[in-house]
């Protein structure tokens, strides 16, 4: 079995894949300095409700785009499961190009769309990921990652309109009451403002990138959002939550594993 774990700024995710199927899947808030005893604790006793063991995880690997969390996941994985993990980076074999000036510096949550997306969807396309930022990634017909755009997360936007404005409250993400985009009252309005800003922002994003590849392409959405805005659109092909689950598990199957080394890495870590 292997440990997938996809820590991003907002949550860390955990899920076990069995080689053939998804076990479970869970979820904690991201706080890098979490130790790796405290998932353990919590990260154990929810296998323990699938009916699996520390024993049983033979592999692990990790993507995240939160440094500080690093060593404490890594921890977690070797000292609790006996297992080095695999950490995705833009150095590892990931069976296409990256297109990038620095490849380093692309966000790894983004590669692993890209990958999953070609490989269960095929190309070319655009993968849009409603996280802690919108993100939008192009992928040509090759699998080849050719970049992107990067948007402030909806969360993000809402925030800041409570925080700047005096007497413009605190709303929670959500589709309008009413299809109709005038809202008769400052709620109403800031929630139309909210979606239906967004929609325009989805759309009008990839129209301008189909405009500069010039042919169509493929609009997969993943993150906790995107079943949201998936009702105001018609532009999203598909709709995927586990979209960068299956892009470290695809990515660990392309991969050497790393072994664990005790001496090393158990007795001198830290």
């Amino acid at each position: 079995m292997l440990l997938v774990i996809d820590a991003g700024n907002t949550n860390v995710v955990f899920a076990v894949y069995d080689g053939a199927k998804w076990r479970g899947t869970w979820r904690i808030t991201m706080q890098a300095q979490r130790t790796s005893d405290e998932y353990a604790v919590w990260l154990l006793a929810l296998l323990r409700m699938q009916g699996i063991s520390a024993d049983d995880i033979e592999g692990a690997v990790i993507g995240t785009v939160v440094p500080a969390a690093l060593y404490h996941l890594r921890t977690l994985c070797r000292q609790w499961f006996a297992v080095e993990p695999l950490l995705a980076s833009a150095r590892l074999d990931w069976g296409f190009s990256i297109k990038m000036d620095n490849p380093d510096e692309v966000g790894v949550d983004r590669l692993l769309n890209g990958l999953a997306a070609h490989h269960l969807y095929g190309g070319p396309l655009t993968v849009i990921d409603f996280g802690t930022a919108t993100t939008f990634d192009v992928v040509d017909h090759e699998g080849s990652y050719c970049g992107g755009v990067i948007a402030p997360g909806i969360n993000l936007s809402v925030e800041a309109l409570h925080q700047a404005a005096a007497r413009l409250p605190r709303i929670g993400v959500g589709r309008p009451a009413v299809d109709s985009v005038i809202g008769r009252n400052t709620v109403a309005a800031m929630r139309s403002g909210v979606f239906w800003g967004y929609i325009g922002l989805i759309e009008g994003i990839v129209e301008r990138i189909r405009q500069e590849v010039g042919h169509d392409m493929k609009v997969l959405a993943t993150g906790g959002l995107a079943p949201l805005f998936s009702e105001g659109t018609t532009v999203f092909d598909h709709v995927d939550s586990m979209l960068t689950l299956n892009g470290l598990r695809i990515l660990a199957g392309r991969n050497p594993l790393p072994r664990l080394t005790i001496e090393k890495d158990l007795l001198t870590e830290g």
